[in-house]
């Protein structure tokens, strides 16, 4: 299974990290978790490009998550693509409804499946299997762990790679997570900063320590990481997490 950074940004623009959005690849089958603004254009530099990618998976509804749904049906319906599939917690369809109701000339265009999740039941998404795990945030959503397509036997629960949407550093999460060999976590602020929804470095080393993870991925970074990055991973290891920990780039790509 191979992990592409296609967005490691926020809802605060800078020149180089696009808004939240990853690319999952693994025999033959592509997946797109999150879809916010400037990852369109990061996917059409991929192998599988937009035309590629018939199903994403969102984590939550908040507009650097979802920015670039529109662009990407409207960019599908152009390249002769026929289908979309987009699956996310409760609450899609309604957000999807109203997006095409102001742009009602997409209707119709192509084949549009919406489809709700739980934390309840594990599913599968473009292949890959699923768990899901309830985040805290000012809004609603899921972290996600996944199994590669073909993983006959492999419980989603006990994948190889964990992505935890936007949320805070909890016990719960470390928990879900624990065992990944990558686990890409929010970590949107430096040390210092005064900020709610969202972990810090220390909190987030703090809730990680004792857990069996191979690699963490910090993501989901405001302009206030900055030039901040390398004493980020400094503090998520100084708080008690073993593993190894780099920093997200657009661009990124690791085999798990």
């Amino acid at each position: 299974m191979e992990l592409t950074v296609l967005g490691s940004g926020s809802a605060m623009a800078v020149p180089d990290r696009a808004q939240a959005g990853y690319l999952l690849e693994a025999d033959g089958r592509s997946l797109l978790v999150d879809c916010g603004s400037g990852v369109l254009q990061r996917l059409a530099g991929t192998d599988p490009g937009y035309e590629g990618v018939s199903t994403v998976l969102l984590t939550h509804h908040h507009l650097d998550h979802v920015a670039a749904l529109l662009p990407l049906i409207k960019a599908r319906w152009l390249a002769g693509a026929e289908h979309l599939e987009i699956v996310g917690p409760s609450g899609t369809k309604a957000l999807v409804d109203g997006l095409l109701d102001v742009h009602d000339y997409l209707d119709g265009r192509i084949d549009l499946a919406i489809r709700e999740v739980s934390a309840a039941r594990d599913f599968s998404a473009a292949g890959f299997g699923v768990a899901a795990r309830e985040t805290r945030h000012s809004m609603a959503g899921f972290a996600y762990r996944f199994a590669p397509p073909g993983a006959d036997g492999t419980d989603p629960a006990d994948g190889p790679l964990t992505l935890s949407g936007d949320t805070e550093a909890f016990g719960g999460m470390a928990s879900f997570a624990d065992g990944s060999d990558v686990l890409v976590h929010d970590c949107s602020f430096p040390d210092g900063i005064d900020v709610s929804n969202h972990p810090n470095p220390t909190t987030l080393g703090e809730s990680l320590a004792g857990t069996d993870i191979g690699t963490l991925l910090l993501s989901h970074l405001y302009p206030h990481t900055g030039g901040r990055e390398r004493e980020m991973a400094r503090s998520v290891r100084a708080a008690g997490f073993g593993g190894e920990v780099e920093v997200a780039s657009d661009g990124l790509r690791i085999e798990i």
